[in-house]
């Protein structure tokens, strides 16, 4: 199936081609720290380590996530909470994101920090609540 004529991942209600994909395909740059945590969710249903990594904060970056050796997470939807710009170069983003693994359903609710360097966000780290 041709994923650019589903709906993203990253609960706009758009089509992958006409959202994300701009990020994960494209090199387009985030706008803002919301932007940039929905379009690392999609990464994340995608399996794409690469973007992940690449708009992760170098100095909390992993070596690597190891995507294929974790087991199979089914992404459900993502909800954005509460996202706020602390200033110019902060940002934080409050969001819930819910999977299955094996049939079980989890949630993983999570404030996120973000940091504005080079003309890019990157995802810093997070509070899992």
């Amino acid at each position: 199936m041709d994923i650019n004529i589903l709906r993203c991942a990253c609960g706009s209600n758009k089509k992958y081609i006409d959202c994300c994909a701009r990020y994960l395909d494209e090199g387009e740059v985030a706008s803002n720290a919301e932007v940039l945590m929905r379009s690392r969710y999609t990464a994340y249903t995608l399996g794409r380590e690469d973007y992940l990594l690449a708009t992760w904060y170098h100095s909390t970056r992993p070596t690597s996530l190891r995507l294929a050796d974790v087991p199979y997470r089914k992404w459900l939807n993502l909800e954005v909470k509460h996202h706020e710009q602390l200033s110019p170069d902060h940002a934080i983003v409050e969001f819930i994101a819910r999977y299955k693994i094996s049939g079980r359903a989890h949630r993983l609710h999570e404030i996120s920090r973000f940091v504005y360097q080079a003309g890019r966000w990157f995802y810093v780290d997070g509070d899992i609540l």
